[in-house]
């Protein structure tokens, strides 16, 4: 294992394993922001800040964990996502836990998966095992992208200064609810005042485009969940269209770019 590697303005996504002879087998996966705290509290018990689900089952160990989420709620949605594979829009490709398949392969494949398929594979993730007596190999089929390093060894989440802190807040705000991506002044928003979407033009126009159209009419916002349509969004930023050339999408027109929702 090599040296603890520190990372500022860390979010993560982490998989833990039981070493306990009684419980030996169960998983976990869960969020976090300091995971040298998390596996602490996780093995404390609950009064001490673990989750009610390893509470009086440890020692726990943290397998591996994945970081490089540009804010906590993509990182939420990933946990949640991992947790429920057959629920989430985005994993129906994913088969059903074999009669025989270990819960902890089980979480293995449907990780493989997550990382190869949006918005996941477009993320500057990073894979990092913690602990070598639990390291496999992803299937030849289902490697991350490329820009996704397989890393080895512990990682030590850092505090930012105010300073940077503020500037990584206002590019985080800047980031495409859909597509994860920085966004340049051609941006759109939602018409609720209550409501923080922050979407590309594009991105937003092919989450409205359903299956038999050619141009996006009414849907509801991805995330506030009220119904407006598509014309009244442009008539509020049609600043936005200006010296801009825009080809609605007209093929693949199933493939929404969703959020799950609990």
């Amino acid at each position: 294992m090599s040296e603890a590697r520190v990372i500022e303005q860390f979010f993560g996504v982490y998989l833990l394993y039981c070493l306990n002879p009684k419980y030996k087998g169960r998983t976990y996966v869960g969020y976090t922001v300091d995971p040298n705290r998390r596996i602490k509290q996780h093995n404390k018990g609950k009064k001490h800040g673990g989750a009610w689900r390893t509470s009086s089952r440890g020692p726990w160990t943290m397998v591996l964990i994945i970081h490089g989420f540009p804010n906590n709620v993509s990182a939420l949605r990933f946990e949640w996502a991992w947790q429920h594979p057959h629920i989430s829009r985005r994993l129906r490709q994913v088969h059903k836990k074999k009669p025989r398949e270990k819960v902890y392969d089980f979480h293995l494949r449907v990780l493989s998966e997550m990382l190869t398929v949006p918005p996941w594979c477009r993320l500057p993730l990073t894979v990092r095992w913690l602990n070598e007596e639990f390291v496999k190999p992803f299937p030849a089929d289902k490697q991350p992208p490329i820009h996704m390093p397989i890393c080895h060894g512990p990682v030590i989440s850092k505090k930012m200064n105010s300073a940077k802190k503020a500037t990584v807040q206002e590019q985080v705000l800047n980031l495409c609810n859909i597509c994860y991506e920085l966004i340049d002044e051609k941006q759109i928003r939602c018409l609720s005042e209550n409501c923080d979407l922050n979407s590309h033009i594009i991105c937003l126009s092919e989450y409205y485009l359903q299956p038999g159209e050619y141009v996006p009419v009414e849907r509801q916002c991805p995330r506030c969940k009220d119904t407006f349509l598509w014309g009244d969004l442009v008539r509020k930023y049609k600043g936005c269209y200006n010296n801009m050339d825009i080809e609605l999408p007209l093929d693949n027109a199933n493939e929404f770019y969703h959020s799950d929702s609990e």
